[in-house]
């Protein structure tokens, strides 16, 4: 069994590409990376391709997807030099389940076309990592670098405490490719249907699921 706080202890005051390179360390093959390949995903997945271009990172692809997030996947990929990346998606059956089932119950779409899975492509990790960070606002604020989730995985999140300026600093720094959707005002970016700009004064997540009480999708359950 993980002992969380012994690890805690071993990472303390670690983010970003140390604290993921310590984890690899700790996890050999049994750490994945999940990207949406969204808005800020090249700040995270830069870090990945610095630690080891190899790694496995789970590409949740709901079939809801914009086309915009597609051709970036591919762009972003080739830049980084990434050959890990794995398409993870519904079933035939969990699509037809889940047909328009945004309009009436976003959170059993959310469920067929995320959630199961990628319990399914996480068989065999200890260890998930992702881009969440409290800045985002939305029920993200008090997030830790480690936490366990409800299924038993450790949640990794190497970019807990940075900041929106932190975040354009590495965009700049390193000359990462931006999504194409983020000059039109997306700062997060899900599946087309759920999805919208966000506005001035929003928080970062306020375009995802606009309107309704969900701020999250259910893969970020923590126990």
């Amino acid at each position: 069994m993980m002992d969380l706080e012994a690890l805690r202890r071993r990472t303390a005051g670690l983010d970003g590409g140390p604290l993921l390179a310590a984890l690899v360390a700790d996890f050999p093959g049994k750490l994945a990376i999940i990207s949406s390949f969204g808005a800020e995903s090249a700040v995270l997945l830069d870090l990945v391709a610095q630690v080891d271009k190899t790694l496995p990172v789970l590409f949740l692809e709901t079939d809801e997807l914009f086309d915009e997030t597609l051709a970036y996947r591919d762009r972003l990929v080739a830049a980084l030099g990434l050959t890990g990346v794995r398409g993870v998606g519904p079933s035939a059956e969990e699509k037809a389940q889940a047909a328009e089932l945004w309009r009436r119950d976003p959170d059993q779409c959310c469920f067929l076309r995320k959630v199961l899975p990628l319990r399914r492509a996480q068989a065999g990790f200890s260890v998930l990592v992702d881009g969440r960070k409290r800045f985002h606002g939305g029920g993200r604020e008090a997030i830790g670098a480690l936490e366990l989730g409800a299924d038993g995985v450790l949640k990794a999140s190497p970019l807990f405490n940075w900041s929106e300026a932190r975040i354009e600093q590495a965009f700049v720094e390193r000359a990462l490719p931006r999504h194409p959707l983020v000059a039109q005002g997306y700062r997060s970016i899900g599946c087309w249907p759920c999805s919208r700009p966000t506005l001035p004064g929003e928080e970062v997540r306020a375009g995802r699921w606009a309107g309704a009480a969900k701020t999250e999708c259910g893969i970020h359950r923590i126990a």
